[in-house]
């Protein structure tokens, strides 16, 4: 079973970001060392507050077994079912601090999302597909990853190649098949102040 496509934008916007999903069935299928690299060099291009750059990048794909399955048990077990196939999973870190003057970088997690954001654009760009999960343990990825203070986890990542959905378990299947939805502009978009809904 395929898919469907439905993406249904109300107004056209560039194919990166209507063709971008969010699967949980990926394909047995190795992601290249060329790619990762246009993948992380896409977030290192991505703008932040004062240049900090503040992302950082924890990684392993299927072929580092030990390092994937470290990563992998970050995850709750609703998360671990599908992501165990994917062939990549990557847990993104803001660093929460400015390092010139050692005060706290209140935009971190907004840039740390920018490279992300960056990354899963390019990731589409190639034919991958990427799916975010904040389904995961802070605590555990501080402590199995060796993330020190000054560092928080912010949310884990899969990615690959689109799988069959027929592989999913019957309730996951059924979330994959489903129709994408998006709220209505304009329960989020005020011209000229807040909008009470």
């Amino acid at each position: 079973m395929q898919h469907p496509d439905h993406t249904t934008a109300a107004v056209q916007v560039h194919p990166l970001i209507s063709k971008r999903r969010s699967p949980r069935a990926f394909r047995n299928e190795e992601i290249k060392p060329e790619q990762l690299e246009a993948l992380f060099e896409a977030a290192r291009w991505a703008p932040s507050a004062m240049n900090e750059q503040p992302w950082r990048f924890i990684y392993a794909t299927q072929e580092q077994q030990q390092d994937f399955d470290s990563l992998l048990s970050c995850l709750v077990e609703a998360n671990q079912v599908w992501a165990k196939h994917a062939p990549m999973l990557l847990l993104t870190v803001a660093k929460t601090s400015y390092s010139a003057s050692g005060q706290a970088n209140t935009h971190a997690w907004h840039d740390t999302a920018l490279a992300t954001a960056n990354l899963v654009l390019q990731a589409t760009a190639m034919g991958l597909h990427v799916h975010q999960m904040g389904g995961f343990s802070a605590a555990k990825a501080r402590e199995v990853l060796q993330i020190p203070q000054g560092y928080e986890p912010v949310t884990m990542v899969a990615i690959g190649y689109l799988g069959d959905p027929d592989t999913l378990p019957e309730h996951l299947r059924a979330r994959e098949l489903a129709p994408r939805t998006r709220k209505a502009r304009e329960e989020f978009v005020f011209q000229g102040k807040w909008k009470q809904q």
